[in-house]
């Protein structure tokens, strides 16, 4: 079948191919080839290392591309190799397909008429999980996917495993850390962080017993995708979301921050302050290089208002450094009999001669300007509640 009949699309426009990574699927590999090309010849196809009779059923396709391993590499690398062999061939987007048979190729333009309604995205093909015949391990790591993926990236998904996909391979991040089963996650949590827009779409699934082979190895690709979630959460609280708050928070003027995030925001003067007690507070302490981690977990925890405890642990911010670093010494001094030092003495010498009292110093000041604060803006924020009460009445 080197010229299958081709179905005519009204979005043959968008620059597309599918990419089939295949491994030891003999039974349906051609069943799905024959359904893809159907739709379309912009086909490429990964042979993993098979060892069965995909060799031979490849060969009778002469006009497709067939990227080949001579050994199993893994999925993760399969679709790899797939990315690369078709930004090489200058396509946008590529659409992932498994080989196994579950998915339906006409899907294909469920997830094209997303891209051209609502522009590009990375679109995951979301399978209905409660239907008869989905093993209840694969509907449990779907659900333990979907937390972990929510975790990471704030965005919340029905789907997060499936296989059928849409990717805009020239804007999705170009080198990655796994090569097997785990690649999947990667990915998308990558390009959620990229900024990349990460939706689902609806699709069919078969799952046929007699059919489909399962390559996932419960104990070894559980236990090596909990380590990839383990370094993307790491990754996640100390750095994609500290990045984030700073974004949210540069691309708005104090006065639009302080009315919008603190006038106007919905949580309870109560919790407002505490707030800004917590962020001028951490702001002040001696963890440089630490405040906006410190200052976002303990938000977290505490349940407060993580972008106004963030935007008041900016009080460290450069030109006030040293008043904050001179006033810390001299409460020091008053609570640790040591050597006074004057305005003009201030150095790095100084501090580290008298690093006791500059410590003890600057924990009292973050206490005492925490107070400060935090009372100050209590009544600042009830009063100001009050007043927009009165105005509606």
């Amino acid at each position: 079948m080197s010229n299958p009949p081709q179905h005519n699309t009204t979005i043959s426009r968008l620059n597309y191919c599918v990419i089939i990574p295949t491994y030891n699927n003999s039974k349906t590999l051609k069943r799905v080839i024959d359904g893809v090309l159907f739709y379309t010849s912009d086909l490429i196809i990964v042979n993993d290392g098979a060892t069965d009779s995909t060799p031979q059923i490849l060969e009778q396709y002469s006009g497709v591309e067939v990227v080949g391993f001579e050994k199993n590499r893994g999925k993760g690398a399969a679709l790899r190799a797939g990315f690369i062999a078709a930004r090489n061939k200058g396509y946008d987007y590529a659409i992932t397909i498994d080989s196994d048979g579950q998915h339906f190729p006409d899907d294909m333009f469920v997830f094209l008429q997303e891209i051209e309604a609502n522009g590009d995205a990375l679109l995951i093909g979301s399978r209905n999980m409660g239907q008869e015949g989905v093993p209840k391990k694969s509907s449990f790591g779907n659900k333990f996917s979907n937390f972990w993926f929510w975790f990471e990236t704030s965005i919340k998904l029905e789907d997060t495993q499936s296989g059928y996909r849409l990717y805009p391979i020239k804007s999705i991040p170009k080198k990655y850390f796994t090569t097997k089963f785990e690649f999947e996650i990667e990915v998308i949590v990558r390009s959620a962080w990229k900024g990349i827009p990460v939706k689902n779409v609806p699709v069919k699934v078969l799952y046929d017993p007699t059919e489909r082979v399962s390559h996932f190895r419960p104990f070894t690709d559980f236990s090596r995708i909990s380590v990839l979630n383990t370094v993307l959460v790491t990754i996640s609280l100390l750095y994609i979301k500290p990045r984030n708050f700073i974004y949210s928070f540069k691309k708005k003027s104090v006065k639009r921050f302080l009315i919008e995030n603190v006038l106007h925001n919905d949580d309870s003067p109560q919790k407002k302050a505490l707030s800004i007690a917590l962020g001028v507070f951490i702001g002040i302490a001696p963890l440089w290089g630490f405040q906006t981690v410190t200052v976002l977990f303990l938000a977290y925890l505490l349940r407060l208002n993580k972008l106004i405890a963030f935007a008041f642990s900016n009080v460290s911010i450069p030109p006030f450094i040293p008043f904050i670093i001179l006033a810390s010494l001299k409460v020091g001094n008053l609570l640790v009999p040591g050597n006074d030092i004057l305005p003009t003495e201030m150095s790095f010498k100084a501090i580290n001669q008298n690093l006791v009292q500059y410590l003890a110093g600057s924990i009292v000041l973050a206490l005492l300007m925490a107070v400060v604060a935090g009372t100050g803006a209590y009544f600042i924020l009830l009063a100001a509640g009050k007043n927009k009460v009165h105005k509606n009445a």
